[in-house]
């Protein structure tokens, strides 16, 4: 994993800047950096750099380093431009891929997302802004300079998103390009923004500066932090107390050396300056800012206060989602555990052309992501233990998904548990199991901004969007269906999922048919499926009605709905209400889930049929019919497992191992 070099203007560069190609120019005024020429050229590894690619391992702060310092020893006065890692020919694009320009904080080296390039340059046609140490550009001249590189790119494709990804300073920059051009289709990605430069510890430290000689200004704490995120605390890597300090210094050393070379004290003190100009500029222009928004926001951010500015500029700004991360620092970009792609794709602002579309816009997960996925749930699976039997076309009921159709498009109907705790088992075990990705069609409160800010924790339901969760409406329904996807409907809702006590394992549909015919005009199997077990996991202490009687309330519930997308308005009854609400549940000595997908409905061949509004409605009711003997049946049989409650689970597993699958009772 490597960077291409910058070349020098009078090689590459036009009258009118635009982004080089990823294809070698037929003339380069300036060499590639070795670690990237050797590479690039034998394919053997000849660098920390390509053993970690080798490796399979993400490149982390030590590779990041030695690139750096290897692009900032280079002598180059400037000025700033723009450079491909070499993942973008790797040639696994996803197609009409939107342009991502990183723009890089106050380093300026262009690096900065290298532990992302791999993933980014699948998803992006990612290029990186390079601003050479010795370079005095103004920040009103680095504003022009994106400037004009993102209207160049937009009249190249003037129906795909630019991206601007900016940390500290170069948030500043993508913000000003945003004031700026409002007519251009922008999602901006802000890191640890320096918007709040003014309440920093950074506006200090130029005062520092000037009061220690040159080159000790790289070893003050808080510009070591700075630049390099936890180098400071590298000596906790280190084994016991008495670990000689010369190891530690030894650790030390690269980012020494790393910080004299690409700032000397009078770039340091440059780039300071730029960033309280940035600030103070951007500061007068956000309410000109009307571009989507997405800060990524660092809790344990030493030198700027992260937390608090995003959460001023989702007030500030009119479309904007934040996202926090507790246990990171300022350098989120190069520390483990975080990953730009899931979190763009987590948040839905991931999209290649003007208005997201859920359906075409989906990335498959990451072996990451689903790994997140099922930890997410890892408790609630091992305490409940699901058993999933299907149904053989012949009607027999096996243990295990046999049953399950194993091409699309499949169409998945039937009961939503109590607050849908069988959405993480059902999802994530059907995909282990069979290789099926089941595509959810979700309330579409789970998708409104406005609706993030009503949660403890914004990011609540990111983890669906990155599974493939789609607000459920018709045309979604009909774009998944075209593409032969698993789909998953609910036709109970949220009033299935949010019931009051004692109305567990009742359905809560519409009395019209609503999938039939769609699905018959795809010719797609329909699969009814019950499963029960959340009276085996926990009681309800307050329901909707019990809620509503308190104090205040309504205040609360009308804030949840006020602006929510109102679902099934032409129904009648209970079905009609769809509102949100929260319930207050109190725990049980865990017992076990059960699924069980009933025999497949085959609608192929039946689209004239169906067509006929009686004969969907039959099919309807038998759809309805099986579910509720789904759910009847797995009553009945749970009585006779063995291995219900927790206690004889965990006793089976101590004589047999933990990875022993627990028996169950006889279908």
């Amino acid at each position: 994993m490597a960077a291409a070099a910058a070349a020098t203007p009078s090689a590459l560069a036009p009258p009118r800047p635009r982004l080089l190609s990823c294809r070698p120019p037929r003339r380069r005024a300036a060499p590639l950096p070795r670690w990237t020429a050797s590479a690039s050229r034998s394919g053997a590894p000849s660098s920390s750099m390509d053993g970690t690619v080798k490796a399979g391992r993400r490149p982390g702060v030590r590779e990041y380093v030695e690139a750096a310092r290897e692009m900032a020893r280079r002598p180059d006065g400037g000025p700033p431009r723009w450079f491909a890692p070499l993942e973008c020919g790797g040639g696994e694009r996803v197609p009409g891929a939107p342009t991502l320009l990183y723009l890089p904080g106050i380093d300026g080296v262009g690096l900065g997302l290298i532990r992302h390039h791999e993933r980014l340059a699948k998803m992006f046609d990612m290029w990186c802004l390079h601003i050479p140490v010795q370079d005095r550009t103004t920040f009103q001249g680095l504003v022009e300079h994106v400037e004009r590189t993102v209207k160049s790119e937009s009249s190249r494709a003037p129906d795909r998103p630019v991206y601007l990804v900016g940390e500290s300073v170069g948030a500043c920059i993508a913000l000003a390009v945003a004031a700026r051009n409002r007519d251009v289709d922008l999602v901006l990605v802000l890191v640890n923004p320096g918007t709040s430069f003014h309440r920093s510890q950074l506006q200090s430290l130029s005062a520092l500066l000037d009061l220690v000689p040159d080159p000790f200004h790289s070893s003050t704490p808080q510009l070591l932090n700075f630049l390099t995120g936890s180098f400071m605390k590298i000596s906790s890597r280190f084994g016991g107390a008495g670990q000689a300090l010369s190891e530690v210094a030894s650790g030390l050393l690269p980012s020494l050396m790393y910080l004299a070379d690409i700032l000397p004290k009078e770039s340091i003190v440059w780039k300071m300056k730029m960033l309280r100009t940035a600030s103070s500029f951007v500061n007068s222009r956000l309410h000109a800012v009307k571009a989507q928004t997405l800060v990524v926001a660092s809790g344990n951010d030493e030198l700027l206060p992260s937390r608090e500015e995003a959460e001023r500029l989702r007030g500030t700004l009119k479309k904007c989602r934040v996202r926090h991360f507790r246990d990171n620092g300022h350098k989120i970009l190069l520390e483990d555990g975080f990953d730009l792609a899931t979190t763009i794709k987590g948040a839905g602002d991931y999209r290649r052309s003007r208005q997201t579309d859920y359906v075409l816009d989906f990335l498959p997960l990451s072996d990451d992501e689903l790994e997140k996925a099922i930890d997410r749930d890892r408790l609630l699976t091992f305490a409940t233990d699901p058993v999933m039997l299907s149904t053989l076309p012949d009607g027999k009921i096996v243990r295990g998904l046999a049953g399950l159709p194993r091409e699309g498009p499949v169409l998945l109907v039937g009961y939503h548990m109590l607050m849908g705790f069988e959405l993480g088992p059902l999802v994530t075990g059907v995909l282990r199991s069979t290789g099926i990705h089941i595509r959810g069609l979700a309330h579409p409160f789970m998708f409104n901004e406005s609706s993030e800010q009503l949660i403890p924790d914004s990011s609540n339901y990111d983890l669906h969007r990155i599974m493939g969760a789609v607000p459920v409406t018709a045309v979604n329904f009909y774009k998944l269906l075209s593409e032969k996807q698993f789909v998953l409907l609910y036709p109970g809702g949220a009033r299935e999922a949010l019931h009051r006590k004692g109305e567990e394992y009742r359905l809560f549909w519409p009395e019209q048919s609503e999938f039939v015919r769609m699905a018959s005009r795809f010719g797609a199997t329909i699969i009814p499926f019950g499963v029960v077990g959340e009276d085996d996991i926990c009681d309800m202490l307050l329901d909707y009605n019990d809620l509503m009687k308190l104090p205040f309330y309504d205040i609360l519930d009308k804030k949840l709905n006020e602006e929510g997308l109102k679902l099934r308005t032409d129904s009648m009854g209970e079905i009609k209400n769809q509102d949100m609400h929260p319930v207050v549940l109190t725990p049980k000595m865990p017992g076990r889930f059960y699924f069980i997908f009933g025999e497949p409905i085959e609608t192929k061949g039946r689209e004239k049929e169906l067509r006929d509004k009686e004969k969907a409605q039959h099919l309807y009711l038998h759809v309805k019919s099986e579910v509720e003997s789904c759910i009847k049946y797995l009553k009945e049989k749970r009585e006779e497992d063995p291995y219900r409650s927790i206690l004889p689970r965990l006793l089976y597993q101590a004589a047999h191992g933990s990875d022993a699958e627990i028996p169950t009772f006889e279908p």
